[in-house]
């Protein structure tokens, strides 16, 4: 057998390795408004697009950029819709869904 050494580290090298330690500084882009966008297109989901001043426009997401998405829609013109004029959008399922639930709990 051979003769082994304990080597210990000196304190002042421990205080050193013991820094603080930060949280990590969270991603700028997670890359989720693209996924989404990407699955509603490549489905060609009907959206329901809800602007700033509540006016509702219905259609799919042809294609969309850093500032402005292009809505087809089949009763109308196809627009292209600045983002920053959206308030929010939902699936139109979602609004065929909630108006059943209202219908049967009005009964």
């Amino acid at each position: 057998m051979s003769n082994r050494k304990l080597i210990r580290p000196d304190a002042a090298d421990q205080r050193a390795g013991r820094g603080v330690r930060r949280k990590q500084v969270p991603p700028e882009q997670t890359n989720a408004e693209e996924f989404y966008y990407l699955k509603q297109m490549a489905a060609k989901t009907p959206m329901v697009v809800v602007l700033n001043n509540d006016e509702e426009l219905q259609g799919w997401i042809e294609w969309y950029d850093k500032g402005a998405i292009k809505l087809n829609r089949s009763n109308g013109p196809n627009l292209l819709v600045l983002k920053r004029n959206i308030r929010y959008m939902y699936k139109e399922e979602e609004l065929k869904r909630f108006r059943k639930r209202d219908r049967s709990s009005s009964s």
